[in-house]
């Protein structure tokens, strides 16, 4: 059984539609595939209307954007209830802020790119979806300005650029307790990965494994072999699940639907912890 537990679609900055994703798992001859869109669980209803026909089990979930001292987390919530009034509220406040702080980045970017406005980005967001960094990239894309959104990333959006600007987001401690009472299952995605910017120390991990954290996601592809070894291990010392997922983005990014998976114990596990909604099977 193929399983890839870490997904995103144009419900927040993926490229596809909910349905071709699940559509392109099948493509990729996974069995299980997990929608976990930023901030936002609006792909849900569309991702779910194409599991039989593509005999691909689904996993609705989310990815919460945190932050701990200035250094981004993202935390991995499957399976929860999507209407949990405290959940709710914590998204969106997150999401309200994303808005605020792409405005923001919009006018210093202006400086540069003075063709480059807010309407232009929207125009790159569909209707209900999270806006983030990728849309203004797509925006600088759709104007010509830069040739992918790796390029607006590297030269422009990344974490230490002078465009750069930080949103609210919850503390990841809470963030765990927040997902277990929404009766979803929480698991840290790519925690090792110091490419995309600064990481936590384990000592957060062991704090959010303390509240209730149930995994790491260890098999990334922005995790080298030893990150994945210091994981694994970090994992087993904290009784910890580990997963292994794409973080596929359609064309947003390198990463190819299946490319990571996780075990089918680990998929078990996970259901019988989980007491929101369940897998949605054909």
């Amino acid at each position: 059984m193929r399983i890839d537990l870490h997904t995103h679609s144009l419900a927040s900055d993926g490229t596809q539609d909910p349905a071709d994703v699940v559509r392109a798992a099948r493509d990729a001859r996974l069995d299980v595939v997990a929608l976990t869109d930023h901030d936002t669980t609006s792909g849900w209803g569309e991702a779910a209307g194409v599991v039989d026909e593509t005999g691909v089990a689904l996993v609705r979930g989310m990815e919460m954007s945190c932050a701990h001292q200035g250094i981004s987390i993202h935390l991995l919530a499957y399976l929860h209830d999507p209407a949990d009034p405290d959940l709710v509220a914590e998204i969106e406040r997150a999401r309200l802020s994303r808005e605020s702080r792409a405005q923001r980045i919009v006018e210093r970017l202006q400086e540069r790119f003075p063709e480059l406005t807010y309407d232009v980005v929207l125009a790159q967001v569909r209707e209900g979806a999270t806006i983030g960094r990728p849309h203004i990239a797509d925006a600088l894309v759709s104007l010509g300005a830069l040739p992918d959104r790796n390029a607006v990333f590297r030269d422009y959006l990344h974490d230490g650029s002078p465009y750069y600007v930080s949103h609210y987001a919850p503390d990841p401690v809470e963030a765990v307790r927040l997902v277990l009472a929404a009766g979803g299952v929480p698991v840290m995605a790519h925690p090792f990965a110091a490419k995309r910017g600064r990481v936590v120390d384990d000592s957060v991990i062991e704090a959010m494994a303390e509240a209730g954290l149930a995994g790491l996601e260890i098999d990334h592809r922005d995790h080298d072999p030893r990150q994945r070894a210091h994981g694994a291990a970090l994992a087993r010392s904290l009784r910890l699940l580990q997963t292994g997922s794409s973080d596929y983005h359609g064309d947003g990014k390198l990463n190819r639907i299946g490319e990571h998976t996780t075990a089918p114990g680990v998929l078990e596990q996970i259901e019988d912890r989980a007491s929101g909604v369940p897998v949605l099977r054909p």
